[in-house]
């Protein structure tokens, strides 16, 4: 199996448990993780058997200005829904979405929550 990968998509959204995060906003980061064939745009080096990740931005772009929720694990879950909804070409992916500096009592670098589709 092939892997296509698009890595540290970066949106600024207004999710999470506390209010002041509702409001002012956190930066997130959003990785999708493709396992499909890709020999179809590999040999033929044609666009249009490739997958347009530009759709997969759109979908990350789309939920994280979308409503506010609380938990990145509902944002993730969200953003592979979506993506399994729209793109029927994939066989398996695995999306990771990340909350940066998210608000911890000692400095963390990110909160990071990870799904694989199919769903089982």
């Amino acid at each position: 199996m092939d892997t296509l990968t698009i890595k540290g998509m970066q949106f600024r959204g207004y999710h999470g448990v506390h209010a002041h995060e509702k409001s002012e906003g956190n930066d997130f980061e959003v990785d999708v993780i493709l396992k499909t064939d890709l020999t179809a745009p590999a040999s033929s080096d044609k666009l249009s058997y490739a997958i347009d990740y530009t759709k997969i931005h759109d979908i990350a772009k789309e939920v994280l200005a979308g409503e506010s929720v609380d938990l990145i694990e509902h944002l993730c879950y969200k953003i592979g829904s979506a993506i399994e909804t729209k793109l029927a070409n994939i066989d398996s992916f695995e999306v990771r979405v990340r909350k940066l500096g998210p608000p911890l009592s000692t400095q963390t670098e990110y909160t990071e929550a990870r799904m694989s589709w199919p769903r089982s």
